[in-house]
């Protein structure tokens, strides 16, 4: 069985777990279970539902035994067993259906073998025994499929100019259009929209690794974040104000490193003066979006920023993105602004106001909730532009290929003949 983005084993799981109906399999059960070395006490009474409860907050063992017998939906109850199951352990399914079919469906959801009652010795000492020798199998890794992970940081070179709009949107993007495990980690940790921007509630996990950096675990990551579709999951927090943040940020390492074994795609909403705080974050970091208004006070922010990055870590591939950008309304005009910073903006995000108030309404992100806007399409510029670069494309090369034609183009040609200012946008 395996759950979505579930990282390694760990390394206290119990070798045998039974989870059975009746007392009648119980009695045949637990002499083969004391003849194989293991606890007879780890054989306990009740079924499916009872396992799902108990391993939703222990950890799985390696062989699982699990009877369906009053089990309504055994297919769909499986799926539930799925969703707190470690990766590797081994499901012998019991039963009373003698149903070819089931049995088929059974294999296919990931059940190693399904055993009709009632039970004999002989049936279940062989079937345990096989999935003994199945769960000590070696597992082979092919260096040539290893399992990529792109890790990109966010960061605002000033507070409100949309970071946090941008690094939701992408992790949309990379989970429910690409379909690739993807973590969202929100590091503000007082005042983070990302929960927010997904309309859930932020829980305790990210304040619970501050505080017991020495949980972080596979389980901990698996029990501790926020599901927001099928491959995206969030960590983030509303800490208290009048908490301080107490760490020297180790937790946020081993964050990260619990992340690349269990994601594709890791999106880290970086505050800036997390930088000052924490350089060591940026450490696996293979892009990072310098998001940015087009003012006097952006601009002097990017260059401390890109600055910092080329001292302290070199190995990023750093990107500008422009956000709010009104024609003929900025502050610095952009050929002003590159040759301040001494770099190309690689995006320009058009200002969208309806299109922002339009996500908070939905409670969606801004890239979900307004996919056939000129803002949305340029950023699933920037996400093409991650993955290439993630493939080991050069940045200039990957903005060069993705930019949208929209950031080549006098935004004033795009609007209506009669509107005399721009149209408005996110926020």
């Amino acid at each position: 069985m395996n759950a979505p983005w579930k990282p390694g084993t760990p390394g206290n799981r119990d070798a045998f777990a039974s989870f059975i109906c009746d007392e009648a399999a119980l009695d045949v059960l637990r002499p083969v279970v004391i003849e194989m070395g293991w606890q007879p006490e780890k054989c306990n009474k009740g079924g499916l539902r009872n396992a799902v409860q108990s391993l939703s907050i222990t950890a799985s063992p390696n062989i699982l035994m699990v009877d369906l017998s009053e089990s309504g939906d055994p297919l769909s109850d499986i799926n539930s067993l799925a969703e707190v199951c470690e990766p590797g352990t081994v499901v012998i399914a019991v039963g009373q259906v003698n149903d070819v079919r089931l049995y088929r469906d059974l294999l296919a959801s990931g059940i190693h073998d399904y055993l009709l009652k009632p039970l004999s010795p002989g049936q279940v000492r062989d079937s345990l025994v096989n999935a003994q020798a199945v769960f000590a199998a070696p597992k082979h890794h092919d260096p040539a499929v290893a399992k990529r992970h792109i890790s990109t940081a966010v960061i605002g070179t000033r507070g409100g100019v949309g970071a946090s709009t941008l690094a939701t949107s992408l992790a949309w993007i990379f989970s429910a259009d690409l379909k690739m495990p993807t973590a969202l980690l929100d590091l503000d940790v007082h005042f983070g929209t990302g929960a927010l921007a997904l309309d859930l509630e932020p829980g305790r996990g990210l304040t619970d690794a501050i505080e017991n950096p020495g949980r972080i675990d596979g389980l901990f990551i698996e029990r501790a974040m926020i599901r927001a579709n099928d491959h995206l999951a969030i960590l983030s927090a509303e800490a208290p104000m009048n908490s301080p943040l107490m760490t020297d940020g180790a937790a946020f390492v081993q964050l990260e490193e619990e992340f690349r074994q269990a994601f594709e795609m890791t999106v880290i909403d970086l505050p800036r003066n997390m930088l000052i705080n924490f350089p060591h974050l940026l450490a696996d970091v293979n892009v990072v979006l310098v998001t940015t208004e087009m003012t006097l006070a952006g601009a002097r922010d990017a260059i401390r920023i890109l600055s910092w990055l080329k001292t302290n870590a070199s190995h990023v591939q750093p990107i500008v993105v422009a956000n709010k950008v009104q024609s003929g309304l900025a502050e610095i005009s952009k050929a002003d602004f590159e040759a301040s910073i001494e770099r190309k903006i690689g995006f320009s995000i058009p200002y969208d106001i309806k299109s922002a108030t339009n996500a908070a309404k939905l409670g969606q992100t801004f890239a979900d909730a307004n996919r056939s806007s000129k803002a949305g399409s340029v950023i699933r510029d920037i996400s093409k532009t991650v993955m290439g670069i993630g493939e080991g494309e050069a940045v200039d090369d990957a903005v060069k290929a993705k930019s949208s034609l929209l950031g080549k183009l006098d935004l004033k040609s795009l609007l209506p003949k009669k509107q005399k200012t721009p149209v408005a946008a996110q926020g």
